[in-house]
């Protein structure tokens, strides 16, 4: 067995350009050990099986799932329910996910949409005051108004149905000896409580576990213990799926959504009753000798990957390099195009229309032919894509903010896992049930219906599934899985991912030098350029091309898997705390 896992990584100290770097790279070139605030992780091999996620304890249930010949899904069920305990900002029982798996046997990839549901009882104008006008950002998140029915357990489920080998309840030991017993609060999870710590005082049972007895911040170090949460996972282990939709847990998470007195929530014992995972189809993209596989819609995620990578095919992105302005313009503005569409078109499509062609060759070499190498775009709007029944829509105005977990797995059948997990915000609603946080994903929803008198696409409606970024990935070539990998990051998934695929299939860095390079992205016309990195570098070249640049802390968290000549190849973001273990 070889795993990575660097504790320097956990306070993010700093590294120098003498460390070790990819083969072939030199050190003054833009490479991740040039990055100045970016810690070193090594790449790493194995040989059967292999799990990438955002912490230590959770890849290693995950690993010894595997080593006692758990399949892909088994190890998922362990990795989240220990994420859900000791990265509780991030995922949990109490949000959703998207996942896209490979099965070995039947050569195909499968999608599984486990997004978090409005309620039935909610309105277009959830997040408006009585005059029409939108709330502010934070006074929706924070309480019960926020929550939607939480997908995760049902998604645990399913995959456990689909492709399970282990005993259901023997998967739930890892965590529940954790909650149970205690861990250590970590420097990330110490560092988010005490940013959070205004909002987590608001609720009696949310303080009482993230502040100490003096109302501080649990401090880096603290065992940290979680009795509800081990008795919430001993009934899920024990009465599956359904001891969390139909028994007690739902009753008390609709308890806890319904009775907060400054902004209650409207979700019912009813939409627990009716909630289910869709298995929908992948949406791929060409792309050279490879397909390109992610969650379509309600995920916006693999729809504007797909767009940035069919945009910038057309230019030679291997020739001009990573360490190329121009390369970094070109990616910029193939995002801002792609993000134009996303904002206009994509949304839950069992609600909403969507144009057929947006990734169609010819659609996306004519956005192409909209960027002038070396010069940025000074405007952009979405594309008239194919669309047999179109319909007139405004453009999007939702704020997703980063948060949120991946986790990518390859078990020794070959069979490969890609999962992006969340409950949006950073400690999603501040809510409280049972030992773990609830989801603040309606806010995900435009809180403005229309404008302009058109229609918003994403707008909110009863039971309809909120637009998403994330974009958990499955690189597929001769038919085969090649890569797994995902990040978390709010709207910017969708660049860290690329970014990855990108460093990879054009640049051939390897998994983890891919995920090292620092983050360059542009969403809607300001290129966002991290923070302390080897990427300032490239501010003025960017701002002379035209373009406004943010200095910024870009905090991904992309875990990542690349199979090849019979071996696994491993890389976990540097920027988190999260490692690699395989055999």
């Amino acid at each position: 067995m070889r795993f990575a896992i660097n504790t320097l990584a956990l306070t993010m100290s700093l590294i120098t350009s003498s460390s070790i770097l990819a083969a072939g790279q030199a050190a003054d070139a833009f490479s991740p050990e040039a990055a100045g605030k970016i810690e070193h992780k090594t790449l790493v091999e194995a040989k059967h099986f292999m799990v990438a996620a955002a912490n230590p304890e959770a890849v290693k249930a995950g690993y010894d799932v595997l080593s006692k010949g758990g399949s892909a899904m088994d190890a998922y069920v362990a990795v989240q329910t220990v994420l859900g305990l000791v990265e509780p900002q991030s995922s949990g029982l109490g949000g959703g996910a998207f996942a896209v798996y490979y099965d070995a046997n039947l050569g195909k990839i499968t999608t599984f949409d486990a997004r978090e549901t409005a309620p039935i009882e909610a309105t277009p104008e959830l997040f408006q005051h009585p005059d029409g006008t939108p709330y502010k950002f934070y006074d929706a998140v924070i309480g019960g108004r926020s929550v939607g029915t939480p997908g995760t357990v049902a998604l645990m489920q399913k995959l456990h149905d689909v492709h399970g080998k282990l005993p259901w309840n023997s998967l739930f030991d890892p965590a529940i000896k954790l909650a149970t017993e205690g861990f250590e609060v970590s420097p990330r999870l110490a560092g988010a409580i005490a940013d959070t710590q205004d909002s987590l005082s608001k609720y009696p049972e949310t303080a009482e576990y993230f502040l100490d007895k003096s109302g501080q911040p649990l401090a880096a170090g603290t065992l940290l213990k979680n009795p509800k949460y081990a008795n919430a996972l001993n009934l899920i282990a024990k009465a599956g799926a359904e001891g969390f939709y139909q028994g007690q847990i739902a009753k008390d998470i609709v308890k806890a959504v319904r009775s907060i007195s400054d902004n209650p929530g409207v979700l019912s014992v009813s939409d627990f009753d009716t909630y289910k995972v869709k298995e929908r189809e992948p949406t791929c993209l060409p792309y050279e000798a490879f397909d390109i596989c992610g969650m379509g819609p309600p995920s916006s995620g693999a729809l504007t990957v797909g767009q940035i990578l069919g945009i910038t095919k057309y230019f030679d992105l291997a020739s001009l390099g990573a360490d190329s302005a121009e390369a970094w313009q070109i990616i910029g503005d193939a995002s801002r195009l792609a993000f134009a569409d996303r904002g206009r078109y994509m949304a839950d499509t069992d609600f909403v229309p969507m144009p057929e062609g947006l990734l169609d060759e010819g659609y996306l070499a004519s956005r192409a032919k909209l960027i002038t190498p070396g010069k940025a775009l000074t405007s952009v709007s979405a594309g008239d894509p194919r669309w047999e029944k179109a319909v007139t829509l405004a453009d999007d105005q939702a704020i997703e903010f980063p948060s949120t977990s991946h986790i990518s797995i390859v078990d020794a059948e070959g069979n490969a896992l890609s999962i992006t997990t969340t409950i949006e915000n950073g400690f999603g609603s501040r809510v409280m049930s049972n030992g773990f946080l609830l989801n603040n994903e309606l806010t995900d929803f435009s809180f403005a219906s229309y404008s302009d008198g058109y229609p918003i696409a994403n707008r909110l409606e009863p039971g309809k599934r909120p637009r998403s970024s994330m974009s958990p990935t499955i690189v597929l070539k001769d038919g085969k899985p090649y890569m797994v990998v995902g990040s978390p990051g709010g709207s910017r998934i969708i660049g860290y991912v690329s970014k990855a695929l990108i460093a990879h299939l054009e640049w051939g860095m390897d998994m983890q030098s891919a995920i090292s390079l620092p983050n360059m992205l542009n969403r809607f016309g300001t290129y966002d350029v991290e923070k302390g990195t080897a990427a300032e570098s490239f501010v003025t070249d960017l701002e002379s091309m035209g373009f406004k640049v943010s200095i910024r802390d870009l905090n991904s968290g992309l875990q990542g898997i690349v199979l090849e000549n019979g071996k696994l190849y491993g890389g976990a973001d540097p920027r988190r705390e999260g490692i690699v273990m395989g055999d």
